[in-house]
């Protein structure tokens, strides 16, 4: 391995102070004026080159080497959620979103990685693209910029990612976890609407009630995930919301499930969709009633590249120790749109265990009382320019 040495003390400066400036401009999905405005302020202070794509809400940085070599993407997310953070920090956010997820951490370690490549040409080969997304809590930044040709021109050869926070159990604070092959689920949504034929209810004979109809198509989704879904096959099926009726005696017209389903495998997300159809509209059909359904197919499943992840393990233990690198045995069945940009080229997306506590407590990602621990940070900071000096 290539030792790649920089500054690690003005790295480290760099990335905290704009961890702690991006925490306090927090904005959501497409929407982050003053988000990519900061991003562009110190790429320009740097003399980093960049253009802003997807009507302004993302920003695409090149760096090169003057060296022949591979070209290399790093992705950051920028966006925030619409939570009102409960912590004590001193640069808390205070427009009523919150990074409760962490992508203040990854624009700013995204950011930093970008200052210590482009001043250490030398040092490495090849070029970079810094991908500086918007929008993967929301609607999915991550398609809009392929799309408008982000990987293109030049192509890029493979690309990585990272996430902060606290995404699972394997890995402890400070480990950053890899798993090679799919590393989290695919994300559907589905919303599922039962109707029958409302009245009165003191004669329900006289009506339809869509409310049996609708548990008993509840309980069909759960024994058909048990029966006809492998058991080897990681798949999660969630009914998050149930509404139906308006007052105790009256027979409603209408009742509406709505939920989420989550997949490893892409032939099962497909048995899941198709089996989830036929078992509500037969069964409303039972009842003399009808299933509407709206099905909608969100992020894919994230795949790691097994060839390229493994070589970033070995690199990562070399880089920052072994006790620091984890390779993870189980996948996580949380959603990320990182996956769409691994569709396009080989990629590895590891987690990074920053838990902190707040209160006493460690909190979750999305949580108003989430917290990172910096001083992990510059791990990620680590993994991209090992990475970057070592394969492009």
């Amino acid at each position: 391995m290539k030792k790649f040495e920089f500054d690690r003390k003005k790295a480290e400066e760099n990335l905290i102070k704009f961890r702690r400036d991006l925490h306090q401009i927090p904005e959501i999905g497409f929407d982050l004026e003053k988000t990519v405005k900061y991003v562009c302020s110190v790429l320009d202070e740097y003399g980093i080159s960049y253009e802003k794509i997807v009507e302004g809400s993302a920003v695409v940085a090149l760096i090169d080497s003057g060296s022949p070599g591979k070209t290399v993407g790093l992705r950051g997310d920028m966006d925030a959620l619409p939570i009102k953070e409960e912590t004590d920090l001193p640069f808390k956010s205070e427009n009523g979103n919150m990074h409760a997820c962490g992508h203040d951490c990854h624009t700013a370690i995204l950011l930093t990685t970008g200052i210590v490549l482009n001043e250490n040409k030398d040092k490495w080969s090849g070029k970079v693209k810094l991908l500086f997304q918007p929008s993967e809590e929301k609607d999915g930044g991550a398609k809009p910029m392929i799309d408008a040709g982000c990987l293109n021109e030049p192509k890029v050869d493979f690309i990585l990612g990272q996430h902060v926070g606290v995404l699972s159990g394997e890995i402890e604070i400070g480990q950053m976890g890899f798993v090679p092959g799919p590393m989290m689920a695919s994300l559907d949504e589905f919303t599922i609407d039962f109707i029958g034929q409302g009245g009165h209810g003191a004669y329900p004979h006289d009506t339809i009630d869509p409310i049996p109809m609708a548990a008993s198509a509840v309980l069909a989704l759960q024994a058909f995930m048990s029966r006809r879904v492998n058991a080897l096959d990681s798949a999660v099926f969630t009914i998050g919301q149930i509404h139906g009726g308006s007052q105790y005696n009256i027979v409603p017209n209408k009742v509406t499930i709505n939920g989420t389903v989550r997949c490893l495998n892409e032939s099962v997300r497909k048995l899941i969709a198709e089996g989830c159809e036929r078992i509500c509209k037969s069964t409303a059909e039972s009842y003399g009633g009808k299933a509407e359904i709206n099905y909608k197919f969100g992020y894919p499943a994230l795949i790691n590249d097994t060839e390229l992840t493994k070589k970033l393990i070995d690199l990562s233990k070399e880089a920052f120790g072994e006790e620091s690198v984890k390779r993870m045995e189980k996948a996580s069945m949380g959603s990320e749109d990182f996956a769409y940009f691994a569709k396009e080229a080989p990629a590895c997306f590891p987690f990074l265990n920053t838990s902190k506590e707040c209160d006493g407590v460690i909190y979750p990602n999305h949580n108003p009382k989430f917290m990172v621990d910096e001083d992990i940070l510059i791990k990620g900071v680590d993994y991209f320019v090992t990475a970057v000096g070592n394969l492009s």
